[in-house]
């Protein structure tokens, strides 16, 4: 793992904090790390607690407290300490990615799902009107991901924002995105250009991501690579990036279910699409290239990925084609 790795890293953290509510603070553009210094431990640190201490009018140890729960586990961190007046501290691991990419492919389209709403009730109130109603159905299996006993059959309602039927023409999947992609407090996305296949249509690149991974695992076959999760991926900036926003899926499902906001985990997906298909281009080999257990590793990181996306769509109730 790279300083720039590491930083971006850490601004990740900082944003799932700000996304849990548990930080209220703009997100900074750029965090700095730098070698540890005498006194600290491991290989590097960051002030950004410190930073941030005043503008979330909290003391820099809790600020570093609630970024270090954030930061333990995530690819490459071995440990994370603090010290000082609240300065993190950051020792590194030698294999940066393998752990996490061997739980994903463990887990398939159950990772990210877990306990930690166990012993929540919700009860929703039935909703006739048409985005209210996939909304709700969507957070009551979000709910149920992390472990809350959702259903149906009380008051609480979701409050979302009207805007009429999608148009018929659309078809389930491009109607589900329209209506889940948008944050509740806005307008359901505008229909017809979900029906474009071209990068700037956000499912679309989510789908084509998805359909890039199973073409990877069928073109890998036929060269002999198979995915195998045993080498370091930190010589790789887009990788690091691809094992970043994989990590984050668990926080993303969570934050969702917690704030009952589906269009969390649309836009942590269409993050999951871009890195993948920035990643996508050294995942085989190219011309007289020859298979190595590198190109087995990326392919089964690109695995990982596909797994995500296929997991995240199915929550949203999206299907994930095999070919687009």
């Amino acid at each position: 793992m790279t300083p720039a790795d590491l930083s971006l890293t850490v601004q990740h953290a900082v944003r799932r904090a700000v996304d849990d509510g548990a930080l209220r603070v703009d997100v900074p553009p750029r965090v700095k790390v730098e070698r540890a210094r005498p006194g600290g431990t491991g290989e590097y640190a960051s002030s950004v607690a410190l930073t941030l201490a005043r503008p979330a009018g909290r003391t820099a140890l809790d600020v570093a407290e609630v970024l270090k729960e954030r930061l333990q586990g995530a690819p490459g961190i071995l440990a994370v300490d603090i010290t000082g007046p609240g300065f993190l501290n950051f020792t590194l691991r030698r294999d940066a990615g393998g752990d996490l990419v061997r739980a994903v492919r463990a887990a398939g389209a159950s990772y990210g799902h877990g306990s930690a709403l166990a012993g929540t009730v919700v009860r929703f109130a039935e909703v006739t009107e048409s985005r209210a109603r996939v909304v709700t159905e969507v957070v009551v299996r979000l709910l149920r991901s992390q472990g809350a006993d959702a259903g149906f059959g009380g008051t609480e309602r979701i409050h979302v924002l009207g805007g009429g039927d999608p148009l018929d023409a659309l078809g389930v999947d491009a109607a589900r995105w329209s209506l889940l992609r948008a944050a509740p407090q806005d307008r359901p996305l505008d229909g017809p250009p979900l029906l474009v296949q071209h990068e700037r249509n956000s499912l679309f690149r989510v789908r084509y991501a998805h359909a890039r991974v199973r073409r990877l695992l069928v073109n890998g076959a036929q060269l002999g690579v198979r995915p195998e999760d045993e080498t370091a991926y930190e010589t790789d900036l887009h990788a690091s990036e691809l094992l970043g926003v994989l990590g984050d899926h668990p926080v993303a499902l969570l934050s969702a279910a917690r704030h009952r906001a589906p269009d969390r985990v649309a836009r942590h997906l269409e993050a999951t699409a871009d890195a993948l298909l920035a990643f996508q281009h050294g995942v085989l080999p190219l011309g007289d290239e020859k298979p190595s257990a590198a190109h087995r590793s990326r392919l089964a990181l690109a695995e990982a990925a596909g797994t995500v996306l296929a997991g995240g769509l199915s929550l949203l109730g999206i299907s994930a084609p095999d070919q687009i």
